[in-house]
């Protein structure tokens, strides 16, 4: 149906042979079996009959999920056989023993099929829902999807398309919620790291401030969950001292690591742009000559433009790491 399918040789996993004693075991005391599941309620979905999304480890696959049934499970090892919906082998469904970690319970419905540029989504095609990006709006409305894996672009209607979400600890969270709840998860778990005079970076949710991160000096910490810092670009309305405030850990980093860019920055890569005194996270529009680039602010709709040297490579600070944007998803 679309051109990415010539480009990309969809994989069809053979389905794997089981342990007749396991079959056997979960007739007999199939509640025993289910128990590892349900001592966690984000895993209650887990459970024959159920209709679950799958992934998979092969790294080609990355970032895609099959809708499938789960017919049978779990083994000794926590895998689960799934029935999918949309694959098939020998003319017959393909069934297929997966991990209990590559499965999840079907999203919401989807009630806003209204995308705009830069959104995190799903497209629907070859039999599963591959993760791209939002990279043009044309008429109808047709929409440009990127895919990261292939490099390339292909349109879809709105039905073939949904908001990305993410399954974590048993609630459906957006992409960017995700990522700072893990951001603020590593961040309490490494508070000794910003002491008195530390250099640090601070985000704020205020409106039309959000995705950016402005330099300052940690002063003082405040309780258990909070720091006393000092911007080191913002100054007082009076303009006579640099601004001071109370910053809550989650909304705190570490400065990422110098990089310098000898490499031309690539159609939709996603940058910080260093604006208005800090650096906003933006995304590559459009590679201009001379070294210029129009940089998109989806926080903001805004549209600017840019010499390379005052762009960077936007990370992501994930478990002490940091991770570049295109990967943090996948964390």
């Amino acid at each position: 149906m679309h051109g990415l399918l010539s480009w990309w040789n969809v994989k069809v996993l053979l389905p794997q042979h089981r342990n007749p004693k396991e079959v056997e075991q979960e007739k007999e005391n199939p509640e025993a079996l289910m128990a590892s599941s349900k001592a966690n309620p984000a895993r209650s979905y887990l459970k024959i009959g159920a209709e679950v999304e799958a992934t998979s480890v092969d790294p080609g696959l990355r970032g895609t999920l099959f809708p499938a049934t789960i017919i049978a499970g779990p083994s000794e090892s926590n895998k689960f056989v799934v029935e999918y919906k949309n694959l098939q082998e020998n003319d017959e469904s393909l069934r297929e023993e997966v991990d209990m970690a590559l499965l999840r319970p079907f999203p919401p419905p989807e009630h806003d099929y209204s995308f705009d540029f830069g959104d995190e989504v799903d497209a629907f095609f070859s039999g599963g829902w591959w993760e791209g990006v939002i990279t043009e709006v044309g008429e109808g409305p047709t929409y440009w999807v990127y895919f990261r894996f292939a490099q390339q672009q292909f349109s879809f209607q709105a039905e073939e398309l949904r908001h990305h979400r993410e399954w974590v600890e048993g609630y459906w969270l957006p992409p960017r919620e995700w990522s700072m709840k893990k951001v603020a998860n590593s961040s309490k778990a490494r508070m000794k790291k910003f002491k008195k005079g530390t250099p640090v970076e601070v985000s704020s949710d205020e409106d039309g401030f959000q995705g950016a991160w402005f330099a300052a000096t940690v002063l003082d910490a405040i309780g258990q969950e909070k720091y006393l810092i000092e911007y080191r670009s913002l100054r007082t309305e009076d303009g006579t001292n640099f601004l001071r405030e109370e910053v809550d850990i989650q909304h705190i980093r570490p400065p990422p690591p110098e990089s310098v860019m000898a490499c031309d920055f690539n159609l939709n890569e996603e940058v910080d742009a260093f604006y208005n005194d800090g650096w906003w996270e933006g995304v590559i529009s459009r590679v201009l000559k001379g070294s210029r680039y129009k940089v998109y602010f989806k926080g903001t709709k805004d549209e600017e433009e840019f010499q390379h040297s005052a762009l960077r490579p936007r990370l992501d600070w994930i478990d002490g790491t940091w991770v570049r944007a295109s990967q943090a998803l996948k964390y």
